[in-house]
């Protein structure tokens, strides 16, 4: 269950006392209703892989507090950048019968106060759209209605609708972006046949990822992989990561990296680009990072697992890169050492 709607109807919003524990009876049905009207809009999970859980609380009640928490659960959906494929009002409508010369009467009433639910003889929840209703909910003290009479209130409830869903554009009308506070969960889908290749041999490459971006990777059966964050940055750079892998493109020459040395020779240092693309920093080249001078030994300018700027300057027939370090312009200045 990705949606929990929890409404809270504490005994002050109606101004009287009492003791505020486990919800009761008319809490939980009043919360399923809200909960209800709102899935239908919620965005799927690969657009939006978050678990929601939404607390309404009546501060003070006169009317329908379900049909004001599914106003008022779509305003905080939007406020805290949840992508709903469209805003959601409620509104609850009442009705008052009477015999006038023998002959039964109707008078369907909008947006009911608690007299006029108490004294009235029909509770009659609508919420929906400007195109369609979501959620409907009837309670009724006659024995029936006449279908004209519930097709009259249901078109009366979905003029009152739009009403309160223009109101509530004014206030927003799009997704705001989410919190920087808030973790990042992105997805990312990749042909199966590349989950081995993003795993790699005893999960070495999704562990490389996961320890270079900070980020927890999952990968379901069917190519879909789940990228959590504790920033959007992050989650950003697996996401790139993985794209490297299962849909890779050829590096180009001139192109920069924050490359990772992971294996030292005597002639250079193989530095990662990426999961998966390795080049070579030639010892000439290693020379520059260090003013153009002698490098005896690879290890004692550069170590397995130090970040090193470099830029792509050759590839070769077989798909080889050889790289050359990225210097400031201090140090490239200062280049022409010993010999």
């Amino acid at each position: 269950k990705r949606y929990m709607h929890n409404y809270n109807f504490p005994p002050y919003s109606t101004g009287e006392t009492g003791r505020v524990g486990s919800p009761k009876r008319r809490e939980i049905g009043h919360g399923a209703l809200a909960e209800r009207a709102l899935v239908p809009v919620l965005p799927t999970r690969e657009e939006f892989p978050y678990a929601i859980r939404q607390v309404s609380e009546a501060l003070g009640s006169n009317g329908s507090t379900s049909m004001g928490s599914v106003c008022a659960s779509t305003l905080s959906l939007l406020n805290a950048g949840v992508p709903l494929r469209a805003p959601v009002a409620g509104i609850a409508m009442g009705l008052i019968s009477d015999t006038v010369d023998g002959t039964t009467e109707y008078i369907a009433i909008t947006d009911i106060l608690g007299a006029e639910d108490a004294m009235g003889d029909m509770d009659f929840k609508v919420a929906g759209t400007s195109e369609f209703v979501t959620a409907l909910q009837l309670d009724t003290k006659l024995d029936g209605i006449p279908a004209s009479v519930l097709a009259g209130a249901l078109s009366q409830a979905k003029g009152a609708r739009l009403t309160i869903l223009d109101v509530m554009a004014e206030a927003i009308s799009e997704p705001d972006e989410m919190s920087d506070l808030a973790p990042r969960i992105i997805s990312v889908k990749i042909p199966v046949d590349q989950i081995g290749a993003v795993i790699g041999p005893k999960g070495k490459m999704i562990n490389q990822i996961q320890d270079d971006t900070g980020a927890d990777i999952t990968i379901e059966d069917d190519g879909t992989i789940y990228i959590g964050a504790t920033s959007g940055s992050a989650a950003e750079a697996a996401r790139g990561m993985i794209n490297a892998i299962a849909n890779p493109q050829m590096p180009e020459i001139g192109e920069r990296y924050l490359g990772t040395v992971v294996k030292i020779a005597n002639f250079g240092a193989f530095v990662s680009l990426m999961p998966g693309r390795d080049g070579l920093l030639h010892i000439s080249q290693i020379r520059k990072i260090v003013g153009g001078k002698r490098v005896e030994n690879v290890e004692d300018v550069l170590k397995v697992g130090q970040k090193v700027q470099v830029e792509i300057a050759e590839i070769d027939d077989r798909g080889k890169l050889s790289l050359v370090p990225v210097l400031d312009e201090a140090a490239s200045s200062g280049e022409g050492g010993d010999s």
